[in-house]
């Protein structure tokens, strides 16, 4: 079927998508918009200003910083005071800020990689419950990682272990209120230059090599040898929040060319 036989999937249904200024969050906040929904960008980027417009009339944007509580619980209540409700959340912020062996961490750097990947879906979660519940129901899904296996990313790997842990037991707890918690485990993905890079300090020539040896691990334990795109990202995050997935909960789908994570 091609996406046009998608074009309403979404129509009625407000969508909040974190980390939309960029990479899979911007592919997913602008099919999403294409697709029929009234779609609400958050980021701490003003970049997100500019996708919104991208996106359109049925469009909002909203700056904040999902590492902390309040920026998740105003970014949820701008989304239903603009569009009068939420349906869907969609937990996308996070990223490996470095990559090195974990025993050349520092504790800040530990503390800053968990800040990073599971603090915004822990609080996205807690702030969106009260607005699906107003609707009667709705959907979360979470964007995790296969890195739970993988190497140079240990403080990494654990806060993506734990958004699997609070999509299954989310999911259990939500289920009988007609919410459904879900998420996606990406592999590794091709994509343009960051505008916002990853690590603001910059990576050493050390950092860099270690890099390369993710790179390495990531398309080796892929069974097609190779990185996915970001549109092949996109579609199972917009598959699993759509209706077509009303059956499922609590599951974790990775979209690594068959590596598990």
């Amino acid at each position: 079927m091609t996406m046009t036989g998608y074009r309403e999937r979404f129509a009625g249904k407000v969508i909040v998508v974190t980390g939309a200024a960029q990479g899979i969050g911007r592919a997913v906040a602008l099919r999403a918009a294409d697709e029929g929904a009234r779609v609400v960008l958050v980021d701490r980027a003003e970049l997100a200003r500019d996708v919104a417009r991208e996106a359109g009339a049925n469009a909002a944007s909203f700056l904040a910083d999902l590492e902390t509580y309040d920026g998740a619980l105003e970014a949820m209540r701008f989304a239903a005071e603009t569009f009068g409700g939420i349906d869907i959340l969609i937990n996308n912020v996070g990223g490996a800020i470095r990559m090195r062996p974990f025993e050349a961490f520092e504790p800040v750097q530990i503390d800053a990689e968990i800040r990073r990947s599971l603090m915004p879906t822990l609080y996205g979660c807690h702030a969106v419950i009260p607005h699906l519940l107003a609707r009667g129901g709705g959907t979360i899904v979470n964007v995790s990682s296969n890195a739970t296996r993988g190497i140079h990313r240990v403080p990494y790997s654990a806060a993506k272990g734990g958004v699997n842990a609070v999509t299954q037991s989310l999911a259990m707890e939500l289920a009988e209120r007609n919410i459904r918690v879900v998420a996606t485990a990406p592999g590794g993905t091709e994509a343009p230059a960051r505008s916002i890079p990853r690590n603001a300090e910059g990576d050493t020539k050390e950092e860099k090599a270690w890099m390369g040896e993710v790179v390495a691990q990531v398309k080796q334990s892929s069974f097609m040898k190779r990185y996915g795109s970001i549109a092949e990202q996109a579609a199972p995050i917009l598959f699993l929040a759509s209706d077509e997935a009303s059956y499922i909960t609590g599951s974790i789908l990775p979209v690594a060319g068959g590596d598990l994570g």
